[in-house]
């Protein structure tokens, strides 16, 4: 019942070739090589929910992206193909529409390149490689009736980027803004957010220095830069070797075909070297996308390795300049902007009050929690 909820949901935002606007956001962005249709859509989500797609037949996208998890899993890595985790957290896909680049260090460009990946992930769909996939579509005769409406094609003329668009497509409408912020900020409705929240936006804007990669704009949030930082986590595990770990993998990858989406969720060191993995600039060690902050009350645990249990934890962490303590050493990476806050308790208190005015009502509602 929570999947036929959802659908119903999220189906609605979609209209023809384009998506509706929630308050507080911009219309999704949909490719030109890829417009919207509701067939399109209805194909991925089913292809979405299939655990018939992966090796064992136990793992879906919905497995680690799940509607009643804030379209996440609740765990700090993500466990895949026979129980087994990876190294990084499952990110939510509530607005990864309006991501200029997928997964936490922006391998891939796009939805559509991002959901091929996962199928054939070891550690995650567990399948050799697409074939077997498309395989087990092209033998269901409801898939074939349904690539046939919206692609033009059935059997052994589909292909996975045809899979690739239909889920892309779908995940394109699980947006969220109508949070209380949203009707607070752009509703004109003063009563929609606490005391505590509107002091706690206050400190977002200025002394906490949120804004200046949680991004607010005039008539719009998307809460994110879409740029890579460094803000401190996972340090610890290369602590000291970053420079060697970075070279060692340059020099890997020079010498032989690295797949980075096995790599960094089956390597723990390289998987913290972050978007240096994809760029080789030394600049970007350890740095990792910044994630939207809508819906974050749902979604945790926190940051790329789920290492932060409660949204109190990430404010002690961004207080202490980048650190769990603040005797624990920092990295010679970090960011230039994560310095120590100076953070009150109360002062904190309402950061993590503003923080949970930004979540999406229906999305609340199917994680079985009030907004």
């Amino acid at each position: 019942m929570k999947r036929s909820l959802s659908f119903a949901i999220i189906i609605g935002l979609a209209s023809g070739s384009s998506l509706a606007a929630p308050l507080g956001l911009p219309p999704a962005p949909i490719p030109a090589d890829n417009p919207q249709t509701p067939a399109k859509i209805k194909l991925g989500d089913r292809l979405y929910h299939d655990k018939r797609l992966s090796a064992d037949g136990k793992v879906a996208c919905a497995t680690c992206h799940a509607e009643d998890k804030g379209f996440t899993d609740n765990l700090p890595v993500a466990k895949g193909f026979r129980g087994q985790t990876g190294t990084r957290s499952a990110p939510t896909v509530i607005n990864a529409a309006y991501y200029t680049s997928q997964f936490w260090d922006g391998r891939e460009p796009d939805l559509e390149g991002q959901s091929k990946g996962p199928f054939i992930n070891p550690v995650e769909g567990g399948l050799e490689n697409h074939d077997m996939l498309l395989k087990k579509v092209r033998a269901d005769k409801q898939y074939n009736r349904a690539f046939k409406q919206v692609f033009g094609v059935s059997g052994k003329d589909i292909t996975i980027d045809h899979v690739a668009k239909a889920i892309a497509s779908f995940e394109r409408t699980i947006i969220g803004g109508d949070s209380a912020f949203d009707r607070y900020q752009y509703g004109g409705d003063d009563k929609a957010l606490s005391a505590s929240a509107k002091r706690g936006l206050e400190l977002f804007r200025n002394k906490a220095r949120c804004v200046s990669c949680h991004t607010i704009e005039q008539t719009q949030a998307l809460f994110t830069d879409n740029r890579f930082h460094n803000i401190g986590v996972g340090f610890k595990k290369i602590q000291g070797k970053e420079a060697r770990t970075a070279a060692a993998f340059l020099q890997k990858k020079h010498n032989s075909k690295v797949n980075l989406d096995v790599t960094v969720l089956t390597n723990e060191n390289i998987s913290e070297l972050g978007r240096f993995a994809v760029t080789g600039n030394m600049t970007e060690v350890g740095a990792f996308k910044t994630p939207t902050l809508r819906n974050i009350d749902l979604t945790a645990p926190y940051m790329h390795d789920g290492s932060l249990e409660t949204l109190e934890d990430v404010i002690d962490f961004y207080n202490n300049g980048g650190r769990v303590k603040e005797t624990d050493p920092v990295s010679g990476f970090l960011s230039g902007g994560i310095k120590p806050l100076g953070l009150s308790k109360q002062e904190k208190k309402d950061l993590v009050a503003f923080l949970k005015s930004l979540t999406t009502p229906k999305y609340a509602k199917l994680a079985g929690k009030q907004e």
